[in-house]
């Protein structure tokens, strides 16, 4: 994507993303990757599942955004995730759970092997993890480290 372009492309992302229930949803949580441990990334979507799985059975509505930056974009390679198969059952099975990548770790990324990564589909791109985190946090979104 041509540099000029990625402003852009971030604010129709986050855009999207309010428009699509966020908004709307009950219960808000933000969950933070930002380690290279295929134990930690698990963690991630293990609270992600479980939380996702309460809120259901309650009948209320939960939005879970997964943001990932430095190491922890490992988690969203299509070429190296090591958790690449529940990426694709989260997917299929919890539409209610968002996997944000940080444009400045892939700019990173990108500089250092000479090309860009590979993200998995379902990966939607900010342009600063954190900033991104600080964000949600100000909107009323519960923020968490597993």
């Amino acid at each position: 994507m041509p540099t000029a372009l990625r402003p852009l492309y971030a604010a129709l992302v986050a855009l999207t993303l309010s428009l699509t229930g966020a908004a709307a949803a009950e219960h808000k949580l933000a969950l933070q990757i930002s380690d290279s441990d295929p134990a930690k990334m698990n963690a991630v979507l293990n609270v992600a599942a479980n939380v996702s799985k309460f809120y259901s059975e309650k009948g209320d509505e939960v939005e879970i955004q997964i943001v990932a930056f430095n190491a922890g974009l490992n988690m969203l390679r299509a070429d190296k995730s090591p958790v690449l198969e529940r990426l694709k059952s989260f997917k299929q099975g919890m539409p209610n759970v968002a996997f944000i990548a940080c444009e400045n770790t892939l700019d990173t990324m990108t500089r250092t092997e000479g090309k860009e990564p590979p993200l998995v589909e379902n990966a939607a791109r900010v342009t600063a993890g954190v900033v991104t985190l600080i964000e949600l946090n100000e909107k009323g979104w519960t923020i968490v480290r597993p």
